[in-house]
């Protein structure tokens, strides 16, 4: 599935450039669950998205302070059972027709993410 305004390498995996920071951005959006506000996903050309922690988020630290990349996946479920990854944030949904996991390589974190088909 094709998504505006990512990258994609040749393997045809979108990659998004996490990145960390204390500065209001514009048009956050605000994830109460992971204390947490994104922005930037859509309408950044370079794929970059910003996200700024709450003091009590549970996020990992890791993630909150080291940028991290992320990889599209057809199948998260078959790719954390298939490889010996250390997960750092369990499978979950910030948004619709999105499933999201974080692990630590050495000591990057990446995400992988499965879009959804979003049934109208």
């Amino acid at each position: 599935m094709d998504h505006p305004n990512q990258q994609k390498n040749g393997d045809g995996n979108i990659i998004i450039w996490g990145y960390p920071q204390i500065k209001f951005m514009p048009e956050e959006i605000y994830l109460p669950q992971f204390g947490l506000f994104v922005s930037g996903f859509s309408s950044s050309p370079f794929g970059v998205e910003w996200m700024r922690f709450e003091e009590n988020s549970p996020i990992d630290r890791l993630i909150q302070t080291v940028p991290h990349l992320a990889f599209e996946v057809v199948d998260l479920d078959y790719e954390l059972s298939a490889h010996d990854l250390k997960v750092i944030t369990e499978p979950n949904s910030p948004s619709e027709g999105i499933i999201v996991a974080m692990i630590e390589h050495n000591g990057a974190p990446i995400e992988l993410i499965e879009f959804k088909e979003i049934l109208q």
